[in-house]
Formats: structure tokens, C-alpha cells, sequence
């Protein structure tokens, strides 16, 4: 394989950066990543209150985070393209920056222009995090640890966004303001916090290469445009990008499922106010499973160790097994027990007790958790195999075009499972219509999981493709 490159090979570079300094490094890189889903998660919650202070229809938001969500996808292959020509730190830092600045211009916002135009800069600032973030952290771990650390990234990520849901619907209750400048703060303070880790060296983390480094050289090998067509003519990232098109079709859909329990809810009778409390209640609990992406991380390093098949080969049985536990979650009946118009916590207690004395809401529970680790052996075998079939100039960008044809995916999952509702809603009533549409759009995990299992087949010869070209640029020095 060759590639173009826009650098003479490895050139000397001074050492530093002992163990605690790179572990550091990560733990920022990692937090990094959860703050920027934290700004993501923050707005929905406020919608009400926002639109209140603007004298804008709640729709009008939507279309902020849609827009500010596009905005983001986007930037990411810019800020992505030009931190695989250059010096990564710096980009990260410009770009915590702007998004600091457009949290808090959005706190400052008197009007619904203002907020949007802020929005907006935050989310071009927001594109630098993930893609350049995802390049750095690669070059910090070696690829037989990369599905595990990769599984703490893609965690971050999620509980990022929980976090930014939980933030922005506790401390904008009383002022929606609040959040965005304590989130302002944040930014600010994580930026500071670049100043101190490890300048990571590109390419550090490849065994072909460590020595040559270790020994005071540099990777100097930058991606170019003439790279791109080659970019996307390895077979696996191709498989790698268009995965994310149904895989986040299917993902985008379960946003609704917190609808879908709390139209459970009023059909047994409950108040809209009580069930929507349920319901998003019950969707919290159902995530959990996410965290067992750390499993799938595992998984995936101990397989890819015994076959270069390995990781391809974990997140397509994962994402494929998962299927029949998505249909049985939809449908098994739920039985709500909760005190009707009570507090929130009341509610939230009593299905928290649910669990262990209703065991149609255990089962609900377990079969969720099930699901949920299954797929979620995805995202860190994907971040992982971007890197094992990619030379380090590359990764960023690749990361950020899936990166951004998972937005569109996401994007469609979640508007068109909306109209499939609604068209539902003649041959099912509620909360029927909601189930079968769920269910009908988790089918697109079936061409995901074929996506997979065809990468599995590419990625050897990709994989030891990058190897001979790592190999070759080492023995130059």
C-alpha cells in the first residue's frame, strides 16, 4: 500500500511524558469528550423555559439542536483534516474555546437570533473535540488496549449526554441561564487543563514505530488531499462509514422510548404529568446497559488477538444478538405502579421498587440491559478499528466522516420513526403504534451487523497493510 505524504519520515523529537503525565493526558482527553455531550444534552431539557424567554414555539429549538447538530458533523472534517496536517493540541484548545464562548454567549442571548448564532459557534467548536480528540488518544494507546480504552471513550460520550440532560433540567428549573454558565466555566477550566498534558507525538503508540520515537524521533508523515480518494478506497473504512447509516437509524429511533413507556403509563390510567416522569424514569434506568461497552471493549482486544477478524467479528454478533431483546423490550407487558400525581421523587422510588417487586418491569429491566451491552460492543470496535486499518495521519479524518454520516443516520432515525407513528396510529392505538414503529426501525441493525461482518473480511489485509507501510517509513531513518 502506498500514500501520499506530506513529510520527509521521522525527524528528532525531544522525550518526555512518563507514565502519570500520559495517564493524566487520557483522563483529560476522556473528559474532554463528555463535556462536549454535556453541551449537547443541554438545550432540549430547557426548551420550555427558552422558548418562554424568546416568545418562540418550543419547535423553533428543535431546530437550534438539529441545526447546531449538522453545524458540528461538519466542522468536525475541517478540524479534523488540518489536525492530521498539524499540531493537534493547539486546535483542541482553540476549539474548547469557542464552544466555551458560545455557552456562554448562548447564557447571554437576549433573543432567539442571538442564541442560535451562539449556538452555532459552539457547535463549530464542538466539531474539534471528537475528531482531533479521537486522533490524540489513539497515539496514546497501544492497539492491543485500544477496544478498552475506546469503550471509556464511547462511554464518556453517553454519560456526557445524561449529564447534560440531568444539568440542564435541574439547575435551569429556576433559571435556564444557569446551566450554560456553569457548563462556560467548565470549558474554560478544561482548556487550562490542556496546558498541562503530554504533547502526544504522532504515531508514538504503533510498535513498528515506538522505538524510532522513544529514541528522539518524529513521526513526520501528514495526510493530503491526494490521500482521500485512498482514504475511502480501503475497503474496510467503507464499511466503517455506511455502517452508521443504519446503525443510527435504529439508534436515533430510541429517543422515543421514554414515549413509549409513558404512553404505557396513561393507558393504565396515570396523568400525563405522572407518566411522563415514568417514562423518562424508565428510559434512564434502560441505558445502563451502555456501560457494558467497556465488556465489548474487552471482547474485542482479546479477540482481535487471536484473529485480525476480531473486533469486526464482536460488534457484528453483538449488534445482530441484540435484535430479538429490542423486540421483547417493546412488547412484554409493563405494569406501572406509582402513587398518580405525587412529587417526581415519589415517582421515581416507587419504579425504582417496581423493579424488584413487579417482574414485568424486572424482566423490562434485564431484557433492556441485554440489548443495550450487545450493541454496545459496537462503538469501541469501531473507534478501535479506525485506528488498527488506518496510518496514524489519517484517523482523524476518518473518524469524523463516520463521524458525520452517523449524524445523518441519527438525524433520520429520529425524525421518520416519528411519522411511522403516526401512520401507525390507524391500525394500532397507542401504545401499540409506538412499539411496532420501535421495533420496525430496530431492523436496520441487520445491515449493520452485515457491515460488520464484511469489515471483518477486509480488515485483515488492511490491517497488515498499515504494518508493511509502518515498517517501511521506520526503516527510512
Amino acid at each position: 500500500m502506498t500514500v501520499t505524504t506530506g513529510g520527509p519520515g521521522l525527524r528528532p523529537h525531544g522525550r518526555g511524558g512518563g507514565r502519570t503525565h500520559r495517564a493524566y493526558s487520557v483522563v483529560v482527553f476522556v473528559l474532554l469528550a463528555s463535556l462536549d455531550n454535556v453541551a449537547i444534552g443541554l438545550v432540549p431539557p430547557l426548551y420550555g423555559p427558552i422558548s418562554d424567554a424568546f416568545d418562540v414555539s418550543g419547535r423553533l429549538l428543535g431546530v437550534v439542536t438539529a441545526v447546531s447538530f449538522l453545524v458540528s458533523a461538519v466542522a468536525a472534517v475541517g478540524w479534523a483534516y488540518v489536525g492530521d496536517r498539524t499540531n493537534r493540541k493547539p486546535l483542541l484548545m482553540v476549539g474548547t474555546l469557542l464552544w466555551a464562548a458560545g455557552t456562554g454567549g448562548s447564557a447571554l442571548a437576549g433573543g432567539y437570533l442571538t442564541f442560535l448564532a451562539a449556538q452555532l459557534v459552539a457547535a463549530v467548536g464542538l466539531g474539534a473535540v471528537g475528531s482531533v480528540g479521537f486522533s490524540v488518544v489513539t497515539d496514546l494507546i497501544s492497539p492491543t488496549r485500544r477496544g478498552l480504552v475506546m469503550s471509556f471513550w464511547g462511554l464518556s460520550q453517553g454519560v456526557g449526554t445524561l449529564a447534560g440532560t440531568l444539568v440542564g433540567g435541574l439547575l435551569g428549573a429556576a433559571d435556564w441561564r444557569r446551566p450554560f454558565l456553569l457548563l462556560t466555566g467548565v470549558g474554560l477550566a478544561a482548556t487550562l487543563a490542556y496546558l498541562f498534558t503530554y504533547d502526544i507525538r504522532r504515531g508514538q503508540s504503533e510498535p513498528e514505530l515506538a522505538g524510532r520515537i522513544d529514541a528522539g524521533a518524529e513521526y513526520d508523515y501528514r495526510i493530503s488531499r491526494a490521500d482521500l480518494p485512498r482514504i475511502l478506497g480501503r475497503r474496510t473504512n467503507r464499511w466503517l462509514i455506511l455502517q452508521g447509516l443504519t446503525a443510527q437509524a435504529a439508534f436515533g429511533s430510541l429517543v422515543w422510548l421514554p414515549v413509549l413507556f409513558a404512553e404505557r403509563a396513561e393507558a393504565q390510567g396515570y396523568s400525563t404529568s405522572t407518566a411522563v416522569v415514568v417514562g423518562s424514569v424508565f428510559a434512564t434506568l434502560f441505558q445502563l446497559g451502555g456501560v457494558l461497552s467497556i465488556v465489548g471493549g474487552l471482547i474485542g482486544d482479546a479477540v482481535q488477538r487471536r484473529t485480525p477478524r476480531g473486533r469486526a467479528l464482536v460488534a457484528s454478533i453483538g449488534i445482530l444478538a441484540a435484535l430479538p431483546f429490542y423486540l421483547v423490550l417493546f412488547f412484554v407487558p409493563v405494569t406501572i405502579d406509582v402513587p398518580d400525581g405525587a412529587s417526581g421523587g415519589a415517582v421515581v422510588g416507587a419504579v425504582l421498587a417496581s423493579v424488584f417487586t413487579e417482574p414485568s418491569v424486572g424482566l423490562s429491566l434485564l431484557t433492556a440491559i441485554v440489548a443495550l451491552a450487545l450493541t454496545s460492543a459496537n462503538s469501541p470496535n469501531w473507534f478501535a478499528l479506525i485506528a488498527d486499518v488506518n496510518p496514524p495521519e489519517h484517523r482523524g479524518t476518518v473518524y469524523s466522516l463516520g463521524n458525520l454520516v452517523n449524524g445523518v443516520g441519527r438525524a433520520a432515525g429520529n425524525g421518520l420513526v416519528g411519522v411511522a407513528f403516526q401512520a401507525l396510529r390507524g391500525a394500532f392505538p397507542p401504545p401499540l403504534n409506538f412499539a411496532v414503529g420501535l421495533a420496525a426501525f430496530q431492523l436496520f441493525f441487520i445491515p449493520t451487523g452485515v457491515m460488520y461482518w464484511l469489515a471483518s473480511r477486509t480488515s485483515p489485509a488492511d490491517i497488515d497493510n498499515v504494518h508493511d507501510l509502518l515498517h517501511t517509513r521506520a526503516d527510512r531513518l
